[in-house]
């Protein structure tokens, strides 16, 4: 009898940081030998480093991804009987920090084939109480920001994009975090460029904004003890920083790789004749969509996610196998506890609700290979057959 098969992880960082421990640790022993924690040069250095690439003017760097979309929030003055327009397919923060400024989040469903922000839809929910939209630019794709920039422009509203996911990403050459007011940034560790901990950035090229930020994020202090506003300890350490900058110099060549094994998952589901081809069309046979990718953006792929029939089960088959998976999102927000005020029910987003029935995230990280990728899709080929 055959020896069992190597578990195959959703996310491996061992591997990564096998390959940059040297590196890594030697940033991570500069910043203990300097016993500069906080706010320490290495934060600078490293914000200039994302502003540079972003081609923006500002990034401030802050403790995480949910903290820097609520640090825009509070310096756009953003509360009570403000609305903003945001999907319901997204992680809880998108929405839990509207709430959290005691504004009211209106959702707007997500589109079948990419499951993001059905942008077309969001004219028809303005209002004189709008006062931003947040796009959230899932899996590593970004949303139509040319239409919401268009419509930013034409109605005075400012876009916040949520680039949690979508380090590296691009429309048409122009950078995730670049075309609305503000883009807010996670570096979770098992995002594309992530830490060793908790992190985020806020860009922007927005002065004003950009000091309103720095300001709130040191709570809201303009001086040792003269505070201006109210704000938070908001800051992002000096070892992240320094880890940070250290693995951005990975980053184009960790993207590649990651697009590169998409486009592998492509071939072999094809081959399988698994999947419906780019037009997202299902024929006779095929059980999943893929990942569906506009030609003029640059996926990153911060998560390989398909559409599957019979999900839960597939689910329960793949891990029994050894094979890592995750279900990115299984409820959406407008259903979750939380949000129950806010008067959403079933069927109120049917989009978003089959999406969060059927999506299903495979195996993807810089340095997976050909061979594991193929048993992944084997392994689904066999679920099929045996529960066709």
């Amino acid at each position: 009898m055959p020896p069992p098969a190597d578990p195959i992880p959703l996310i491996d960082l061992k591997i990564q940081h096998r390959r940059i421990r040297e590196e890594v640790l030697a940033a991570a022993g500069r910043v203990a030998n300097s016993q500069c924690f906080i706010n320490g040069p290495e934060v600078k250095s490293f914000e200039a480093a994302i502003a540079e690439r972003l081609g923006v003017k500002h990034a401030i760097g802050v403790s995480s991804g949910t903290d820097a979309l609520l640090m825009v929030l509070m310096a756009m003055d953003i509360g009570k009987d403000d609305e903003v327009i945001t999907t319901p397919f997204s992680f809880i923060s998108t929405a839990e920090v509207v709430l959290r400024v005691g504004a009211r989040p209106i959702f707007v469903d997500v589109l079948p084939d990419t499951l993001l922000m059905r942008t077309a839809a969001v004219r028809g929910l303005l209002s004189n109480r709008t006062r931003a939209v947040v796009p959230v630019h899932l899996y590593g794709q970004l949303c139509d920001m040319e239409e919401l920039s268009s419509l930013s422009r034409e109605r005075g509203i400012p876009v916040i994009e949520d680039c949690a996911q979508s380090m590296g990403a691009r429309l048409n050459g122009t950078a995730a975090g670049s075309f609305g007011l503000a883009g807010a940034f996670s570096f979770f560790p098992s995002k594309i460029l992530g830490g060793w901990g908790d992190g985020g950035m806020v860009v922007t090229s927005d002065d004003e904004l950009a000091d309103r930020c720095r300001q709130i994020r040191e709570h809201g202090a303009n001086g040792r003890d003269r505070f201006e506003m109210i704000g938070g300890n908001f800051r992002l350490d000096t070892l992240q920083a320094a880890v940070l900058e250290t693995k951005l110099r990975y980053l184009d060549q960790w993207i590649e790789s990651r697009r590169g094994a998409a486009g592998i998952y492509n071939r072999l589901f094809a081959e399988a004749d698994l999947a419906a081809g780019p037009d997202q069309t299902r024929h006779p046979g095929h059980r999943i969509l893929l990942p569906h990718r506009g030609e003029d953006r640059q996926h990153a792929f911060n998560l390989f996610v398909i559409q599957a029939e019979r999900r839960d089960e597939l689910k329960a088959f793949l891990d029994d196998e050894g094979i890592g998976t995750a279900v990115y999102y299984q409820t959406p927000l407008h259903l979750q506890p939380c949000f129950k005020d806010l008067g959403y029910r079933p069927g109120d987003f049917p989009v978003a609700e089959e999406a969060a029935r059927s999506v299903l995230a495979l195996p993807l990280f810089p340095e997976i290979t050909e061979e594991q990728q193929k048993r992944v899709v084997d392994t689904i080929a066999d679920f099929y057959r045996q529960n066709p």
